[in-house]
């Protein structure tokens, strides 16, 4: 597992060297790695003994969306919520301190389209992220506070703890959670909380507004609202 995170994205192909180093790995046990990597079809090889991932390693992802009960439940209602909104729209669970997109809709007015299914973003700073940490109790929200780094992302993201705790109570109040330009400039995200049973967040709605058109007086209650709605019919039944 090693050796395959260290193609991280940013370098397409690795050398045998490079593996090793990334890894903290000797040259001889990277060899090793890789060779049975390649062997199982998860690494190629080109002809200048680079490696780069196989589209074997999407297996790993067609079985994690066709088994989850989350996303084959959340499918059809994200859809319509696209169709709703016209706009982008996505599912997201938490790992760790991060979100995670497991099914987007893109729209023609999509305002970042290098956001694709795997892409992880900080929880703190995102509208899905702050939803679903509404659901946590406040110890638990404390610990992934503490794991997390506070970075400025963008001219306006706000990394004042005390400030993201009040975004989290005004996120348990209402029941949707709003942010503008804290990951991305020009982004404005809305979303709401999938809960489980128990009322703990399972996963997130949301929907993705580029700035130059989104009106607050005519988008954020009619959003917010579909969003409680879609949000609430995915949810489980509260046990009694």
């Amino acid at each position: 597992m090693k050796v395959l995170m260290a193609f991280d994205g940013s370098q397409r192909q690795l050398s045998l060297s490079e593996i090793a180093a990334f890894t903290g790995m000797d040259l001889s046990s990277a060899q090793r790695f890789t060779y049975t990597l390649a062997t199982l079809g998860y690494l190629n090889k080109d002809h200048g003994k680079k490696y780069e991932l196989s589209p074997k390693l999407l297996d790993f992802t067609f079985h994690y969306l066709s088994s989850s009960e989350l996303v084959n439940r959340a499918a059809p209602y994200l859809q319509q919520l696209s169709a709703d909104t016209e706009e982008a729209t996505n599912l997201t669970v938490m790992d760790d301190t991060d979100i995670v997109f497991v099914q987007r809709i893109v729209s023609r007015h999509v305002f970042n389209a290098n956001v694709i299914v795997g892409t992880r973003l900080p929880a703190w700073c995102t509208a899905p992220g702050l939803a679903l940490l509404a659901t946590y109790p406040d110890d638990e929200i404390n610990d992934i506070f503490d794991r997390s780094q506070f970075i400025q992302h963008t001219p306006a993201t706000i990394t004042d703890r005390g400030q993201i705790w009040a975004s989290v109570e005004l996120a348990r109040q209402q029941r949707f959670a709003h942010v503008e330009d804290q990951f991305f400039y020009g982004d404005v995200s809305t979303a709401a909380a999938i809960l489980d049973g128990s009322g703990r967040g399972i996963g997130a709605v949301n929907v993705a507004v580029s700035r130059s058109r989104w009106v607050a007086e005519r988008d954020m209650k009619r959003y917010a609202d579909l969003l409680i709605s879609t949000a609430s019919s995915i949810s489980a039944k509260r046990k009694t």
